[in-house]
């Protein structure tokens, strides 16, 4: 994938640094959207980040999800959407 075609997301994290993802999909789960992340400088696609996806306004903001329950189920979703494409 070229350059123009990577979505590339800036955020900060809990430090005040500037880091950088790319955006790999949107899904929605119990009414929630979620962005899966991963490194732009890394070539697998094995270390996927998931942030909540919150809209405000006409952007978009994302958030950490803090909720051991909610980031367990979600998780398993993921996964089980894995199982699916693989079959």
């Amino acid at each position: 994938m070229s350059e123009e075609e990577k979505r590339i997301i800036e955020t900060i994290d809990e430090n005040g640094n500037e880091v950088k993802f790319e955006l790999f999909d949107i899904i929605v789960f119990e009414e929630q959207e979620y962005a899966l992340l991963t490194n732009p400088e890394e070539e697998d696609d094995e270390n996927i980040v998931v942030m909540k996806l919150l809209k405000e306004g006409s952007g978009y903001s994302l958030e950490t999800i803090e909720d051991d329950d909610e980031f367990d189920r979600v998780s398993e979703y993921i996964e089980s959407l894995e199982e699916e494409i693989e079959e």
